[in-house]
């Protein structure tokens, strides 16, 4: 039985937010392929053709295409940190919502539990004061009775 993981609604949000925009499914992708072992390998492979066959030393469209590659790359990785950045704000807006619902319940329940210590306390001394007065006044009324008698002999 394989149960699936329960995801952070700021996860599920985010994942929808990118299904919906065809530019973050296209950045979402070129990001998983240039941070690849395969990127690398390619790029490798291209460079060394590119050096051996195409272009002697010192290579200068060969330069042109990296930098310019470079360039693209990099802003795809900024790209990816700015919505990082924005899932973990909205990820941190969803937990601290949460936090102050729950600090709101804790209270209400510590403030309902508090109310019933005191209804309980308040019940138990006056019933245990009745009783003793109760007892007392039967204590009372056999002295009364215990001193009649002797008052009588």
């Amino acid at each position: 039985m394989t149960t699936k993981p329960v995801l952070h609604p700021a996860v599920i949000a985010e994942a929808m937010r990118r299904q919906q925009d065809g530019q973050l499914r296209i950045a979402d992708q070129i990001t998983k392929f240039a941070g690849s072992m395969q990127f690398v390998y390619l790029h490798a492979v291209l460079f060394a053709g590119w050096m051996i066959w195409l272009e002697s030393s010192p290579w200068p469209t060969l330069t042109l295409f990296v930098s310019l590659e470079a360039i693209f790359l990099s802003t795809f990785v900024m790209i990816g940190q700015n919505r990082q950045a924005e899932f973990t704000q909205a990820k941190a807006n969803h937990d601290f919502a949460v936090t102050e619902q729950e600090l709101h319940e804790n209270t209400e329940i510590t403030r309902l539990v508090q109310q019933l210590t005191v209804e309980i306390h308040n019940h138990y001394v006056r019933s245990g004061r009745a009783d003793a007065h109760a007892s007392g006044a039967h204590d009372s009324s056999s002295t009364a009775a215990v001193t009649e008698k002797e008052e009588g002999q």
